[in-house]
C-alpha cells in the first residue's frame, strides 16, 4: 500500500514527507523534485516567503545510487527561516484561518501553536512526495498538468495581474479555481463496490485537503447539474482504428467510482488567503476585547501554486489505485501486470 506522512513547521527546522510503498527498481534524479518544488515557489501574487526560500530536497532513505529499493523514502526540505523559537506570541486569531479552531481544540493561549503547522508551507513536503509519485507514472505515460482557470473572477492574463495588483495595493487577498488534467489513465482503477474506494471521492478528499481549497469539482459537475441527462452523459462508440471513444468528457474521466479511460479532470475552488495585512476583526484570547487579527508574511495569491500542489496529490492518488491495481514489489513486476492488463481490454 502506497501512502505518506509529513512533517514539520512553518519556520521550524525542516519539512520532511516519507514516502511508503514505493516498489523498487525506479530511478530517482533529485533534480526532478526540486524543480517541482520551485513550481510551487512561483506565480503572480506570491509574498516575501518565496524569495527566502529556495526550496531544495535531500532524500535521506530508500535510494541505493539513485535507485529506490523498496525501503520508505525520507525527504528532508530545510527551511532557510528557521526562526520558530523566536516568533512573537499570537493572541489575535485570523478569521478564516485555523488559528481560533485549533487555540478551542487544544486549548493552547497562542495561535503560533496550531499557525505553524496549519500553514501551506507544508505542502512543499507534500510536492517532494508528488515528484518522486509523478517519477513513476512517467513509467507508464501518465502525465499530470495544472492551469489557473480564474483568480477573482478574472479569466485573462492581463485582467488576472490587474486584480491581484489591485488586491495587493488594498493590502487583501484573492482566490481562484485550477484545473488538473491526468492523461493516460487506463480504465479500472478505483472502484465501485465501496464507498472509500472510489477514485472520485479519492481525488476530491486530496484536493480539499489542500489549505484554502473550498470546493472539488470532477469533469463539469457544475455545468452538467443545471441540464438534462441527454446533454450530460458521455455517449460510448466504437471503431476498429479507435477502439472504444467517446466524443465528450463531462465525467471528467471518471464513471461508477472508476477511470474510464477519458482524461481525468478535476478543479479545485480556492478561498481568498485568510491572512490580510489589514486584518480583520477578532479579540484578543486573553481579554477578550476586540482586536484587529493578527498578520504573518503571506501571499496575496496563491492559486497557481496551489494548482502545483493539487498536481501533487492527484498524483499520489493515482500512483496508489495504480499499485493497487497492478501491485508487484519492483517496477518490473508492475510492468508485467500492466501490460497483461492492458492488453485483455479490447473487446
Amino acid at each position: 500500500m502506497l501512502r505518506f506522512l509529513t512533517a514539520g513547521e512553518s519556520h521550524g527546522e525542516a519539512l520532511v514527507g516519507i514516502l511508503e510503498g514505493m516498489p523498487a527498481g525506479i530511478r530517482i534524479d533529485v533534480s526532478d523534485i526540486n524543480k517541482e518544488l520551485k513550481r510551487r515557489q512561483e506565480g503572480y501574487g506570491r509574498g516575501q516567503r518565496m524569495q527566502i526560500e529556495h526550496d531544495r530536497a535531500k532524500i535521506l532513505s530508500g535510494l541505493i545510487k539513485g535507485v529506490t529499493i523498496g525501503s520508505p523514502i525520507a525527504i528532508l526540505i530545510k527551511n532557510k527561516d528557521f526562526s520558530i523559537d523566536k516568533l512573537p506570541a499570537v493572541k489575535n486569531p485570523r478569521p478564516g484561518h485555523a488559528d481560533m479552531a485549533g487555540i478551542l481544540k487544544y486549548g493552547f493561549n497562542d495561535a503560533r501553536c496550531v499557525l505553524e503547522r496549519a500553514s501551506a508551507r507544508e505542502t512543499a513536503a507534500r510536492v517532494g512526495v508528488g515528484a518522486i509519485c509523478k517519477i513513476l507514472l512517467e513509467e507508464f505515460n501518465v502525465s499530470i498538468i495544472s492551469r489557473v482557470l480564474t483568480i477573482g473572477g478574472a479569466k485573462s492574463e492581463k485582467s488576472i495581474k490587474d486584480k491581484i495588483d489591485e488586491a495587493g495595493k488594498s493590502r487583501d487577498t484573492l482566490g481562484g479555481v485550477f484545473e488538473i488534467v491526468i492523461k493516460g489513465v487506463p480504465p479500472g482503477l478505483g472502484s465501485c463496490v465501496h464507498w472509500d474506494r472510489r477514485l472520485d471521492a479519492s481525488i476530491a478528499e486530496a484536493i480539499m485537503s489542500i489549505p484554502a481549497i473550498k470546493g472539488v469539482e470532477i469533469g463539469n459537475a457544475v455545468e452538467c447539474s443545471s441540464k438534462l441527462g441527454s446533454e450530460v452523459h458521455d455517449e460510448i462508440f466504437y471503431s476498429e482504428r479507435k477502439g472504444i471513444y467517446r466524443n465528450t468528457n463531462n465525467a471528467g474521466g471518471i464513471e461508477g467510482g472508476m477511470s474510464n479511460g477519458e482524461d481525468i479532470i478535476a478543479r479545485g475552488y480556492m478561498k481568498p488567503i485568510s491572512t490580510l495585512m489589514d486584518g480583520l476583526k477578532s479579540i484578543d484570547i486573553d481579554t477578550k476585547k476586540p482586536s484587529k487579527a493578527s498578520t504573518e508574511r503571506s501571499d496575496v495569491c496563491a492559486v497557481s501554486a496551489a494548482g502545483v500542489v493539487g498536481e501533487a496529490m492527484m498524483a499520489f492518488v493515482i500512483s496508489k489505485v495504480f499499485l493497487e491495481k497492478f501491485g508487484g514489489d519492483s517496477i518490473l513486476e508492475i510492468n508485467r501486470n500492466h501490460k497483461g492488463y492492458v492488453a485483455g481490454l479490447k473487446i
